[in-house]
């Protein structure tokens, strides 16, 4: 039902307190807006005429909207959600969120489910609040991994009952709320960015070595006590508790001994140098400022509890504090936090159990870092002897132009880092710098063996000396450090959070384009083996990132490499080829290829191949005999090939959820969107790949009158990964003016297009597009073992983590097939003939081959997973098992079934492909008027 309609108030309030808490001059009789029970949380909230009114009409269309919220049963949190989307709007929040959470009773996130769900329509909520709504997140999912990592460390600390002797002030429910606010009160002081879990986790460990070394050994549990008494022992600053000279002791003087945070950081894997120097340079520094130590050294209560409330306040945002008391706010939703368990237990209990547990994201975080850490410790500031000897064999030695840029890029990166997080981590920037450096120069001599071993050549002069591919390289190890410093483990959903120090910021501080950075990343992955499977998604995400926007940004160089294209093939529409879709994904270019292509070359005669450059002459002829064609652009090939595919899995994704009733529109779109992208490809400058794929969608259903309203498309958009509502939001309709992507399809996509849009409702179609190939991913491993279906006790284990931090650095040829590949199927087994059959299974088996069929490839990868597909108990084939067999039999006969099966469903599939193509032309209907 509508809400009733405004009531006048019979008197007015006279005087009404600003948003500062000083008095506002007497106030005009006015009217009222909304019921009763709106006026009474509009004046808990102190919220303002314009931001009432507003809040209202919001709320009275919400009502109308179709498919509009149950009003009547959520008013008050409905009231809520409209008053926190128009003060934003406004720029006038006199209420922290908090205050708002508690005047509506919602937790935190249900309130963020509740604000997706009030957004009905594309425009409800700007992204103006999407953007406060996200920072929100973000600091309340570390926030929430801090406070219970804060707690139950504290467990490990301190005894629950200590001593008689122990004061009743230094009670353990009192040590905990010491902690943590002085904690948030230094957090909030010295930390810029404060979503950063791993320097926030830091800054925890050095509030609670400071309080640790202040505390009585009798409340202090194994091994703090000892330390804290050895300390009193060997006649450090410590005197006793009720000593008078307590006093004198400043945090300077708990500088002396480092054995606390030496336990601290071994027992949750942080490395200690990291540590130290946030507690010297930003820790120390905020004690001696803040003026919050008492004479016997440990903070006010009261002093500490004014100035976070001050803090908290001035944000206006979650008050922390309410995590000591549990408070029902600030509980995540069950759902989010479940964790099922991932590894099947082992038959026999004699066997090693193999159970992956459940991560916390603190642990999550440290153990990457050390992991990186790990792998780099072999690692140099300086060039290796190999690179050396690599850097004299170019024509140009190209040694003091890269030591210098490392020097450079150096200041730089720890000027950007301190503006970015605060200027008392400068040491903590140029800590990951160090590691940045060490990982490019591990590449980069990788990167060159394996040149050396494809062109059989040593002279890479023109690789070595090119400025975009080193920064590009340099820029990739650092993304690489800061994303293993910065991954956030959202609570609330089950995407990754980012942070302000995550990629493109890297491009911003080494000023580099998207597109040139793309070119190196296939080629990082291939030269680090060593990545984790975490960091090689975190890379792909990256790519996708510039095949999606990024790269089509004005200023980019990939439209003048598409210019270049077309005058050098002498083609006006088509910077690839039509049939390049449908081409198999396979190719052997590395970041040499694609950072110096194309090569320019005099008409009279041809270059050479990309990488002629890079060798002596005599050795040209032997690298390429081909004849003298002028070379296109590898990079530009490549980025197309790989925009294609990147395309098509999102537009696929997307059709499945909204026309799967309607197959054959399918090819119409992917046609529709590939020419956009191929020979429109001007409506990509500043936009998104996604905007032109919703318009595609809808152009050609609306072309074939199949009923479907952009808003189910943007809502079925919405559910999908990775996905931004800035997407739908905010798009670029002319210079620096934008609009939703309604507006966009109107006034630009449907005028640039609108010609060939109508030519798929006439007898004589476009032609179809090939559907493209889609490979498997040569980034990604599976995440976990994966159970095979019908009921199998059947598991395949994907390959471990090769580094064990208690063994030291093992190598990935160092691990056996036990530790490589571990396969459980419900009985013990182990004799030499069985796994000879899975053996031989494996490598007949069509996925191998295709690991296999990349030109160049050493050796064929392991297998990211296997794939089964068995309906019921009985075979594929409609095979029964023979009594007589044993289950290892039976299991093996069900594989080789199955995979029949799907080289025949693969088969069928292909032949209703290409019959359902007749039925594609129905009767023409446009209108570009749109829902």
């Amino acid at each position: 039902m509508p809400p009733k309609p405004p009531r006048r108030a019979g008197a007015a309030r006279t005087q009404r307190p600003s948003p500062d808490g000083g008095s506002a001059p007497p106030a005009a009789p006015r009217v009222e807006v909304g019921e009763a029970d709106f006026v009474v949380l509009c004046d808990a909230l102190k919220v303002s005429e314009s931001v009432r009114e507003r809040a209202w009409k919001t709320y009275e269309s919400l009502s109308a909207a179709d498919g509009a919220l149950a009003c009547n049963t959520k008013k008050k949190e409905t009231w809520g959600v409209c008053i926190f989307i128009v003060a934003i709007d406004l720029d006038e929040v006199t209420f922290t969120f908090t205050e708002l959470l508690k005047s509506i009773n919602m937790s935190v996130c249900t309130f963020f489910q509740f604000l997706k769900e009030v957004d009905v329509n594309m425009d409800t909520v700007s992204t103006k609040v999407d953007s406060t709504v996200s920072r929100l997140k973000k600091k309340y999912d570390v926030l929430f991994a801090l406070y219970h990592k804060f707690e139950r460390t504290c467990g490990l600390i301190y005894l629950e009952q200590p001593s008689s002797e122990i004061s009743a002030e230094l009670s353990s429910i009192l040590v905990l709320k010491n902690y943590w606010i002085t904690f948030l009160l230094a957090k909030g002081k010295v930390l810029q960015v404060e979503d950063d879990l791993v320097i926030s986790f830091q800054l925890l460990l050095c509030v609670l070595d400071y309080f640790i070394k202040l505390s009585p050994p009798a409340m202090l549990k194994e091994p703090y006590k000892s330390s804290v008494s050895a300390v009193t022992v060997n006649g450090s600053a410590r005197t006793p508790r009720r000593g008078q000279n307590r006093s004198s002791r400043t945090a300077k003087q708990l500088d002396t001994d480092t054995k606390i945070i030496e336990i601290l950081c071994k027992e949750h894997d942080c490395n200690l140098d990291e540590v130290k120097n946030v507690y010297f340079t930003s820790f120390i520094p905020f004690l001696n400022s803040a003026s919050i130590l008492a004479s016997n050294g440990l903070p006010e209560v009261e002093v500490i509890l004014k100035q976070y409330d001050e803090l908290y306040v001035k944000n206006k945002d979650i008050d922390a504090r309410l995590f000591l008391n549990h408070d029902e706010t600030l509980q995540p939703d069950v759902r989010a936090c479940s964790q099922l368990e991932r590894t099947p237990v082992k038959n026999n209990p004699d066997e090693e159990i193999n159970i992956i547990l459940p991560q916390t994201p603190v642990r999550a975080a440290m153990n990457n870092i050390q992991q990186l850490i790990m792998i780099l410790n072999s690692a140099t500031d300086k060039p290796s002897d190999t690179l050396i000897k690599y850097f004299n064999n170019c024509t140009v030695n190209p040694k003091d132009s890269i030591l210098k840029r490392v020097e450079s890029f150096g200041h730089i990166f720890k000027k950007k880092f301190a503006e970015a997080v605060g200027q008392g981590w400068a040491e903590t920037g140029s800590q990951r710098y160090k590691l940045g450096v060490r990982l490019y120069y591990r590449v980069m001599e990788s990167m060159l063996k394996s040149e050396e071993e494809r062109l059989s050549v040593q002279n890479f002069s023109k690789l070595l000396n090119d400025n975009i591919f080193h920064t590009s390289l340099l820029a990739c190890a650092l993304e690489v450090v800061m994303a293993t410093y910065g991954r956030n483990a959202s609570q609330s959903d089950n995407t990754s959070a980012e942070t302000d120090l995550s990629f493109p910021w890297i491009l911003n501080v080494f000023d580099l384009k998207a597109f040139d950075f793309y070119k190196v990343i296939e080629s990082f992955i291939r030269a680090e083996p060593s990545l984790t499977r975490e960091m090689i998604k975190h890379l792909e995400h990256c790519e996708h990132r510039i095949m999606e926007s990024l790269a089509w940004q004005s200023g980019s160089p990939l439209f003048d490499r598409i210019k270049e294209s077309k005058e050098r093939e002498g083609q006006t529409d088509q910077p690839e080829p039509t049939s390049t879709p449908n081409m198999p994904f396979q190719h052997n270019h590395t970041a040499a290829d694609l950072y110096l292509s194309p090569v320019k070359s005099p008409k009279k005669k041809a270059s050479g191949p990309p990488l002629s450059a890079t060798s002596p002459p005599d050795a040209q002829p032997a690298v390429t005999p081909q004849t003298q064609k002028v070379q296109k652009s590898t990079s530009l090939s490549l980025f197309y090939k790989k925009v294609y595919l990147l395309a098509y899995r999102r537009l696929h994704t997307l059709f499945l959820h909204l026309l799967s009733e309607h197959p054959e529109l399918e090819p119409l779109i992917w046609t529709l969107f590939q020419h956009t992208l191929q020979n429109e490809y001007e409506l990509m400058r500043d936009r998104h790949l996604d905007q032109i794929m919703m318009c595609s969608m809808y152009g050609i259903c609306k072309v074939k009158n199949v009923d479907l309203q952009f808003k189910m498309i943007v809502s079925a958009y919405k559910e999908l990964c990775n996905t931004n509502q800035e997407t739908f939001k905010r798009v670029l309709i002319r210079e620096e003016k934008y609009d939703s992507i309604i507006v966009f399809y109107n006034l630009v996509f449907m005028q640039k297009l609108k010609t060939n849009i109508l030519q798929y409702a006439s007898s004589r179609p476009p032609t179809l597009s090939p559907i493209p190939h889609i490979p498997r991913s040569p980034y990604q491993f599976s995440n976990s073992p994966r159970r095979v279906p019908a009921g199998n006790n059947i598991y395949i284990s994907p390959l471990k983590s090769p580094y064990k931090f208690s063994d030291g650095f093992q190598s990935p040829t160092k691990m056996t097939p036990r530790s490589r590949i571990l396969v459980s199927i419900g009985e013990s087994f182990g004799t030499y003939e069985k796994f000879q059959k899975i053996n031989q299974m494996m490598c007949n088996s069509e996925y191998q081959l295709k690991r296999c069929a990349e030109a160049g490839a050493a050796a064929p990868k392991p297998l990211k997973r296997l794939r089964f597909d068995i309906e019921g108990t009985d075979e594929a084939d409609g095979s029964k098992h023979l009594p007589q067999e044993s289950k290892f039999q039976q299991k093996l006969a069900e594989m080789t079934s199955t995979r029949t099966r799907m080289q025949k469903q693969k088969l069928n599939d292909g032949n209703d492909t290409s019959a359902s193509e007749e039925n594609f032309i129905e009767r023409m209907y446009v209108n570009t008027r749109v829902h």
